[in-house]
């Protein structure tokens, strides 16, 4: 069920956009996901398991453009320069990201669970 993963992920993320995550409701995700609500939690279990995976996934995402960063340049320095840039604009563009970048989540996030 790879692609109502992603629209769910997707939606959730739409969602943290414009309510704080205790006020994203998980019939709404499945709703703008295009599928049930049953099929939201035989996915990911619960609103943990979804911010679990919703936080994996714009983590993987930084992880791919440091990647991408370094494989782009040859000289240390540059390759440095490159992953500083990418996260500087990563951290920017995307609060999840931010807060795992500095540990700094409010209350309008889905915090990690210490699990």
């Amino acid at each position: 069920m790879p692609a109502a993963r992603e629209s769910l992920l997707d939606a959730a993320y739409t969602a943290l956009a414009r309510h704080p995550w205790p006020g994203v409701r998980m019939v709404d995700v499945a709703a703008v996901a295009g599928v049930s609500r049953q099929t939201l939690y035989n996915e990911f279990g619960s609103k943990e398991g979804l911010a679990r995976a919703l936080l994996r996934r714009e983590t993987d995402g930084y992880l791919h453009g440091v990647e991408r960063a370094l494989a782009q340049e040859r000289e240390p320095a540059e390759r440095l320069a490159a992953v500083a840039a990418w996260t500087v604009g990563a951290a920017r563009a995307n609060a999840l990201v931010r807060a795992a970048l500095t540990g700094c989540w409010s209350e309008r996030l889905p915090a990690p669970s210490r699990a």
